[in-house]
């Protein structure tokens, strides 16, 4: 009998010899597998592993607290578990008795499993709330901006992601689909709870051959791929709400948007409209306007409005647009533009928010609430916005707007982290890395010597999701999944479940945590508490056992039959299906964010002049905007060790993609290693030179593990291309304070000499108990 596991990137089939798993081979059933899980076996037994509870040398010295300057730069002694756990204990003990629980951060972001028990999010929330609470943070990095704004004005993205017209749809009924970032694949390999038959790129050949025309509106020219050609119109990072002004420009000034639609289903156009027309500011905001912003051409501009607006149109944008200062905008246009078009809520119309940035969007499959693992009741109130970690570490007490409301930092003594990597997804990690040294404690739970785990005061060996038995189920996915534990656990690791569990029991909070529940326990529970959801749905379960001896449950035929339209409820009938906004209906103007009073972001939406980008000042110091996508050998920094993210580096460092006349004007060739720098910071990369990317613009990749030269020196050069020691750490607006990665200026050169070693996967010193005490 086949068994299976579950990744991010999908279903794997266990490759056996001798009863004895050796590795992972595609699912028979996915059309389009992800390569990216094929090396997770040998990633997960390699050299990089956790071994062993480690401390800290001077922690275990000298207390929690202790030279907190030295995080990253002296050794650690391994220690035993008892040990291990009864300081973690003691110092959760001290942070709540001198600073409360809000005192504690409860860190959990980026890395995860795809089982839905072991969870490391929900485990380590569960546990701080049934210690009595922690900070938490709100919103993604992926999505910060978008979460915030988009409720206001349509709904929430949790809601809008899983209900996008589906691929069939579009095939039938789409003639022009336009993208703004493009429909990237590589980023839709991926789905939370792991996908079962991967769409995107069959979904997008099918339009192709259906004779649905493209358009990708990009920097780049390779983030959609259709089997076919692609009218790609380059243009500069961070304008794309300019060109979309323009094109409502036209689209109004030709009597080309559809009125009826914004009287019965919007509110506001009138107030926008006086700042499109420049009756508000004095500047209309015609393609010549935007051409001298964007880049795209004024002729192009106009051209492209009307064949929009004469033939069923989906007008669509990646995510990463959102990444940006000022990233609330491009969202907030694209729905005005798709309202003024006036096929919201028909068939192949409208507008999308992320095709391609997950496998489920776009999915037709049958949509139920899967198992969840309750997190309990968090007492604490205080809260951050994810992406404003470095400023709550460095700034306790400073105030911060979120979302119309002022809050204060609260002051951190205790992180606390398990499935993350934060060297690797935070912006301006020299900040960081200042930052990260002001708590009093950082207890890590880790599988890999991450920067994370080596800035880490006490760090414990987690296992992976082949070590131990979950379920997998992802929203709209066609299959759920026993995951039985191939491996046995490497070394000494332990699941994040039976840490905690032996934490609470320090704490005098073990029934609260566990119910007295074992993980087995738990995996039944969570399968039993999800079935009548998913009878609802449809759906008919199989008993627990029947399904975990099976290995894998269909959740049925696939629905490449059900017919997906977004919005298809509310244009049929707006007054018995009113939007969750506060009038009801599409908010081209927002009265409620008018009342915020965000100078940088109002009532409509707008250009907003980013704080660096090709048309500053600061470009004349840093000519080229960088861009900082999703790799498409792994999920972040996830398996950055694995071999198929080890074969895609340039000379052992991260790729910088360089247009060939930028590459040229600096003397670099393909393959040569380069220096990145910008004031934040410096790193080196190794040149891939290409014309798909537009002049003055260049791009790494996200996940290469963060390298530098020395921990000691905040600013010393990374030697191994993490993008995030050049991005700026500010928020996208005060009112969402969402990652603005995408607003970034740089500067590159040939590097001269030798380059320093790359030393990302190289353990610490660590040194036996009985040596270092």
């Amino acid at each position: 009998m086949t068994t299976y596991t579950a990744t991010h990137w999908g279903i794997y089939e266990v490759e056996q010899e001798r009863g004895k798993a050796v590795g992972l081979k595609p699912f028979a059933r996915d059309p389009d597998p992800s390569p990216i899980g094929l090396s997770m076996f040998d990633a997960c037994t390699g050299p990089v592993r956790v071994m062993k509870p480690v401390v800290r040398e001077s922690v275990l010295q000298h207390g929690v607290g202790a030279a907190r300057e030295k995080r990253g730069c002296e050794r650690f002694v391994e220690v035993s578990w008892d040990t291990a756990l009864d300081l973690g204990a003691d110092a959760i003990r001290k942070t709540i008795a001198s600073h409360g629980n809000e005192g504690i951060f409860g860190g959990s972001y980026g890395w995860a499993s795809a089982g839905r028990f072991h969870h490391a999010q929900s485990q380590i929330h569960r546990f701080l709330n049934a210690a009595g609470g922690y900070v938490r943070h709100n919103d993604s990095y992926s999505l910060g901006a978008a979460h915030v704004v988009m409720d206001h004005l349509v709904a929430t993205m949790r809601e809008l992601t899983a209900s996008h017209t589906s691929w069939n749809v579009l095939k039938a009924n789409t003639q022009l689909f336009v993208s703004f970032g493009g429909v990237p694949h590589k980023n839709a390999q991926v789905s939370p709870g792991g996908p079962g038959e991967h769409q995107v790129r069959g979904g997008l050949r099918e339009m192709h051959e259906a004779g649905v025309r493209f358009i990708n509106i990009s920097p780049t020219g390779d983030d959609i791929d259709t089997g076919g050609n692609v009218e790609w119109v380059p243009i500069r990072p961070n304008t794309d709400a300019a060109l979309m002004l323009a094109l409502s420009w036209v689209l109004h000034s030709e009597g080309l948007h559809d009125q009826a639609f914004l009287d019965k289903y919007c509110v506001g156009f009138e107030r926008f409209q006086a700042y499109l027309t420049g009756q508000s500011d004095g500047q209309p905001k015609m393609p010549e306007w935007a051409a001298a912003i964007s880049g795209v051409p004024a002729a192009r501009i106009t051209g492209l409005a009307r064949e929009m607006a004469r033939q069923r149109t989906m007008v669509t944008l990646s995510w990463s647009m959102q990444r940006s200062h000022h990233g609330e905008q491009p969202y907030w246009m694209i729905v005005t533009l798709a309202a003024m078009l006036g096929q919201i809520g028909l068939p192949g119309g409208g507008f999308g928010v992320g095709y391609g940035a997950l496998n489920m969007v776009g999915s037709a499959e049958t949509r139920f609430g899967g198992p969840t693992l309750n997190q309990g009741i968090n007492k604490v109130q205080a809260f951050i916005p994810v992406a404003r970690i470095a400023d709550m570490l460095l700034h306790p007490g400073q105030e911060f707007s979120y979302n119309g409301t002022l809050h204060r930092y609260p002051v951190i003594d205790l992180v606390y982290w398990a499935g993350g990597n934060p060297f690797h997804h935070h912006q301006d990690i020299n900040r960081l890395l200042t930052a990260w040294r002001k708590p009093a404690t950082v207890i890590v739970h880790e599988q890999f010597w991450t920067a994370t785990a080596k800035m880490a005061d006490i760090v414990l060996p987690a296992t992976t999701s082949l070590e131990r038995d979950d379920l997998s189920h992802s929203g709209r996915e066609r299959f759920m999944v026993a995951m039985k534990a191939m491996i046995a656990p490497v070394g000494s690791a332990r699941h994040d479940y039976d840490i905690f569990v032996d934490l609470a029991g320090r704490l005098g909070v073990k029934e609260a945590f566990t119910e007295g529940k074992t993980a087995a326990q738990w995996l039944r529970q969570l399968y039993e508490d999800c079935r009548p959801s998913a009878s609802a749905a449809g759906i008919k379960l199989p008993e627990f056992r029947q399904f975990w001896e099976a290995g894998i449950a269909d959740l049925g035929a696939s629905s490449r039959d059900e017919q997906v339209v977004m919005l298809d409820k509310f244009r049929a009938d707006p007054a018995g299906n009113r939007l969750k906004t506060p009038s009801g209906k599409i908010e081209i103007f927002s009265e409620r964010l008018e009342g915020f009073g965000n100078a940088d972001c109002g009532g409509h939406a707008r250009w907003y002049e980013p704080t660096e980008w090709l048309g500053s000042p600061k470009a004349a110091q840093f000519p080229l905007h960088m861009l900082s996508d999703q790799p498409h050998t792994k999920l972040h920094s996830q398996f950055d060790h694995g071999k198929l993210s080890m074969d895609n580096k340039v000379r052992g460092r991260e790729p910088v993609i360089m247009n060939p006349a930028d590459a040229a004007s600096r003397g670099i060739k393909d393959g040569e290693v380069v220096r990145v720098w910008n004031e934040r910071g410096a790193c080196l990369a190794g040149a891939r030179v290409t014309d798909r990317i537009r002049p003055n613009v260049v791009k790494i990749s996200t996940g290469a593990w963060y390298d530098p030269v020395s921990y000691a020196e905040p600013g010393s050069l990374d030697k191994h291309g993490n993008v995030n020691v050049l991005t700026l750490d500010i928020g996208a607006s005060g009112l969402s304070q969402g990652c603005a990665a995408q607003t970034c200026l740089v500067q590159i050169e040939r590097y001269e000499g030798t380059p320093p070693p790359v030393t990302a996967f190289a353990l610490p010193e660590i040194v036996p108990q009985a040596a270092g005490s």
